[in-house]
């Protein structure tokens, strides 16, 4: 689809802050408040905007901890369907929370969740790897998260948040 640069430009400030309002969106792009709503609804009924993600920090609540972990699976593609039959098939799974075809060693990166470590190797040893098309799993469980999304992780402490500037 291809897009002016007016729509472009709307994209990238409510990717940076998706609770912005219109009229601060139309101002920045010098427009007017109903043809940026206008846009705002074209681009989402035409699936180009596809949500609007809050980003929690989980560690911080208490009674909440959880465990991600980062799979690199490597499968058999099957004839005329790729990848897609086995990604599709795996995308189902509700601990699954991406999934995405790479290059590499590896032919799928999938990002799963679970409450405990042992959980997410339920997972992998009991739903995972008897897919057929599967032939092999290595896990990497996350262990402390810095950045995601481009929104850093601080650790809370005043002088982690303080920039050393030296000459």
């Amino acid at each position: 689809m291809k897009l002016n640069s007016e729509e472009i430009e709307i994209l990238k400030i409510i990717e940076e802050n998706h609770k912005i309002s219109t009229a601060t969106i139309a101002s920045m792009v010098m427009s007017s408040e109903e043809k940026v709503r206008e846009t705002i609804k074209k681009l989402e009924e035409q699936k180009v905007i596809m949500s609007y993600p809050t980003l929690i920090n989980w560690s911080k609540v208490e009674g909440q901890e959880h465990t991600i972990a980062m799979i690199d699976v490597k499968v058999t593609p099957k004839r005329g369907v790729g990848f897609d039959e086995v990604a599709q098939r795996i995308a189902r799974f509700p601990e699954v929370s991406s999934l995405y075809l790479m290059s590499g060693a590896y032919d799928l990166s999938i990002t799963v969740e679970g409450r405990t470590m042992h959980e997410v190797a339920s997972f992998v040893s009991a739903k995972l790897s008897p897919i057929e098309s599967v032939v092999s799993t290595t896990t990497h469980f996350m262990l402390k998260k810095y950045k995601h999304d481009g929104v850093r992780f601080d650790s809370g402490d005043e002088k982690d948040r303080r920039m050393v500037v030296t000459p």
